[in-house]
């Protein structure tokens, strides 16, 4: 029988446990979660952007830089790490700033870690924004990742991109080398793979992770796993079939779209003239409609109603005798 552990080695254990997840979870931080893509809001204007050395839209200098790469606004540090020297002395603002970062646009502070690291990490160093195509410097917003492609995005495009993301560029959901289902699927390449064309000599799969793509070598995913649509067509090759002219039979696509905006030219000039019409029998009834008004006056002129509150006699507007 093993021994019973004892309620110290539990909590060892456990220690253990959290710091290895901790460890591990250091090198796999949330893209919304570093310091350099942090929210912030201008001193000045008020406005809400990303992290940054100036404001993308007053380009005031804020108070309060935010590092980076450590996240801090004040350094408390007695140590020798920092590159200027402030021994009992709590350093903030700009004399707590060492440099100003390429890539992401924000402050460094005068840490040595953080002025040796933070270039060479930084995660937005490429960070392009894969609809709009443009960069930190161009654009106010945070910059963020699609959660199917894992490609940047920026702030504005965000949700339109992932909502159309999982349609493939294909009418199927085949294999693109064979005619086979496809049982992975690549959201970069946006195709599918079967079991035997997925594997790639040029990218090796990890252990206990799916295989990568052959052409990009982005993770794959299993398309039952996903909500996958195949792409939606207007027109194709099935409108003209094989007996129409043109390229693919498109020819009768636009014989037929020609037609019908024809078709709905002469209906909606019909449907001007019956217009016309109703408003010419309109205006007759509007003379009429005057005359039998003036009719109706005439026969209530004389027409005495007595004491109302239209004509003044009201109860509380009579004279006391």
């Amino acid at each position: 029988m093993p021994k019973k552990k004892t309620g110290a080695r539990k909590k060892a254990e456990n220690r253990r446990e959290r710091e290895k997840q901790i460890r591990a979870s250091r090198a796999n931080i949330d893209l919304a979660k570093h310091p350099c893509n942090a929210s912030m809001e201008c001193d000045k204007c008020q406005r809400r952007q990303k992290n940054r050395a100036f404001c993308y839209f007053c380009n005031s200098v804020q108070k309060l830089p935010i590092c980076a790469q450590c996240g801090k606004t004040k350094c408390m540090m007695k140590s020798s790490d920092c590159v200027i020297k402030h021994a009992g002395v709590y350093s903030t603002g700009l004399a707590m700033v060492g440099a100003i970062c390429d890539f992401c646009e924000a402050w460094v502070c005068h840490g040595r870690k953080c002025l040796s690291t933070h270039a060479c990490i930084c995660p937005l160093a490429d960070a392009e924004c894969i609809e709009c195509e443009r960069s930190v410097w161009d654009h106010g917003g945070r910059i963020f990742a699609c959660s199917f492609c894992h490609n940047f995005l920026c702030e504005d495009d965000q949700f339109e991109h992932q909502a159309s993301c999982q349609v493939l560029e294909a009418e199927t959901f085949k294999c693109v080398s064979c005619n086979r289902l496809g049982q992975h699927s690549c959201l970069r390449c946006k195709a599918c793979f079967c079991d035997d064309h997925v594997r790639s000599k040029v990218f090796k799969q990890e252990k206990g992770k799916e295989p990568p793509c052959p052409k990009c070598g982005h993770e794959t995913q299993q398309t039952k796993d996903l909500s996958m649509s195949t792409r939606s067509l207007k027109f194709g090759r099935q409108t003209g079939g094989e007996d129409a002219d043109g390229a693919s039979g498109y020819d009768a696509y636009w014989k037929s779209l020609s037609s019908s905006k024809a078709g709905e030219a002469g209906d909606r000039e019909d449907e001007y003239d019956e217009y016309e019409a109703e408003d010419d029998d309109e205006d007759d009834n509007d003379e009429g409609g005057k005359d039998s008004d003036t009719e109706t006056t005439d026969v209530f002129s004389n027409l005495n109603l007595g004491r109302t509150y239209a004509s003044g006699y009201a109860h509380y507007e009579e004279p006391e005798d």
